[in-house]
């Protein structure tokens, strides 16, 4: 009777161990359909605890809260990782308009930049002048920018079908724009939101005053893209308009925070360690679903797929809550920080901070070599209509991780909506997709199967 038991219970695992790369993918893709918790799991994070700004008691309560569910999923180490993070809070809600003449003024909706200094009490009210970027700020110079509002205008190029790329072209003007201003005695500073649909909805972000002494600090906001339309136009009619904003935003001394890691051991090189993420901490005006609730949850969701699925890694696999990426990448530095003085042998990382959407496949950070291997397992994601594999490019919070060996990857979404919600206030839940965000979970989980049970190619060493 105990030899039959025992025959009972090896056949499924001799079942398993011989499934096919194509049958193991179908089971994952199956299993994050029917019996996934991403969904569940950003809920909570979105309606029970809502926008998570770094150094936010949101923030913390988002902290317990991933990390208890990660315990729940029986790994085999649960931990926090301590990391000082900036605070900043946003204040009262900010106020704008243009004052065309005495007594006529439209109002408009701004938004302080993250990092922002508030204006005086009363607001500020000036002339402005319009730019298309720090190049034509630069060619302007103090003459005629000293004592008015730079308004820097330089829409996301529409044409660009990589929406990413599109960003990266204009949002120079949010992160450097108040600094270079500053330079030429610009008294404050409006940026059209980055942004490529037309809202009433403004969009912040980080920004930075570099090395600017903060006696020399001027206030930073984002105007909707509609408004910013509204503002050129009156401009060009009247290029003696005044504007008026306030805001009262301030900046407090750094305060401790964690990165949230939880693992499961490899069964063969436990050494060798994989790591996927996203980052916990998000703006203040959404609930931060899309950025980055959806990377946190789906990072979660690769976990529990292992584990439902019965695979066994033979590497650690690692899931990062990174903080503080939005104003800081503290939390990915000081991961790195953490591994590099351990010692730890990082094999490959996987970020998910593009959202929720449908998944469309993945860019890689990694050699030739590693990438002719990754791209030879195309085929397998066919039937899930993964078809982007690209070299260059991964993730933020995964880039400090950057050596040699090492393959850095990013899930890569459809972009074509995510800049209708980052950083604004409706990147909210109601504008996730509960199946697009389990295909995204699903996509990662055969990546990272394949990349554990392949491994990835080492450089070769330069004999001496």
């Amino acid at each position: 009777m105990k030899k039959l038991l025992v025959a009972f219970w090896i056949l499924p695992i001799i079942s398993f161990s011989q499934m096919s790369d194509e049958e193991q993918l179908e089971q994952i893709y199956k299993t994050a359909l029917t019996e996934s918790k991403a969904y569940e799991w950003l809920d909570h994070l979105s309606n029970q605890i809502g926008g998570r700004l770094s150094g936010s008691l949101n923030a913390e309560r988002a902290v317990a809260y991933t990390k208890a569910e990660m315990e729940k999923l029986s790994l085999d180490r649960v931990y926090l990782q301590p990391v000082m993070v900036p605070k900043w809070t946003r204040g009262i809600a900010e106020y704008a308009f243009i004052e065309s003449g005495p007594g006529l003024t439209t109002p408009v909706n701004i938004c302080a930049l993250g990092g922002s200094v508030a204006t005086p009490a009363g607001g500020l009210k000036t002339e402005l002048i319009e730019v298309q970027g720090l190049d034509e700020l630069a060619a302007l110079g103090k003459e005629k920018i000293e004592g008015r509002i730079v308004f820097y205008n330089r829409p996301m190029q529409a044409d660009v079908i990589n929406t990413f790329e599109a960003y990266g072209g204009c949002v120079d003007q949010r992160y450097s724009g108040a600094a270079e201003a500053a330079k030429y005695g610009a008294v404050g500073v409006i940026v059209r939101s980055m942004n490529l649909r037309i809202d009433d909805l403004p969009h912040t972000g980080s920004m930075s005053y570099g090395e600017l002494p903060i006696n020399k600090r001027i206030p930073a906001a984002a105007i909707s893209t509609k408004h910013a339309d509204i503002l050129s136009t009156m401009l060009e009619l009247n290029p003696k308009i005044k504007f008026h904003f306030r805001q009262t935003c301030k900046v407090y001394p750094d305060v401790l925070s964690y990165n949230v890691i939880g693992e499961i051991k490899g069964s063969e090189f436990p050494n060798e360690i994989i790591t996927i993420g996203g980052h916990l901490d998000s703006w203040d005006l959404g609930d931060g679903s899309h950025d980055d609730g959806a990377g946190c949850v789906q990072s979660m969701e690769v976990l529990h797929l292992l584990k439902k699925t019965g695979y066994k890694p033979k590497r650690t696999i690692r899931v990062v809550m990174f903080m503080n990426e939005e104003n800081g990448l503290r939390g990915g530095n000081k991961y790195a920080e953490v591994a590099k003085a351990k010692g730890e042998n990082h094999v490959f990382a996987l970020e998910s901070d593009s959202g929720g959407f449908t998944p469309r496949g993945f860019s890689f950070d990694c050699s030739d070599e590693n990438f002719e291997k990754i791209t030879a397992w195309k085929p397998l994601f066919e039937p899930y209509l993964i078809h982007y594999f690209k070299k260059g490019g991964s993730g933020a919070d995964i880039g400090p991780l950057k050596g040699d060996g090492i393959v850095l990857a990013g899930l890569r979404p459809d972009s074509q909506r995510y800049f209708d919600h980052h950083h604004a206030a409706n990147d909210t839940f109601e504008h996730v997709n509960k199946r697009e965000l389990e295909l995204g979970a699903a996509t990662m989980t055969a990546l990272v199967y394949l990349i554990d049970k392949y491994g990835t190619m080492l450089p070769k060493k330069i004999k001496g």
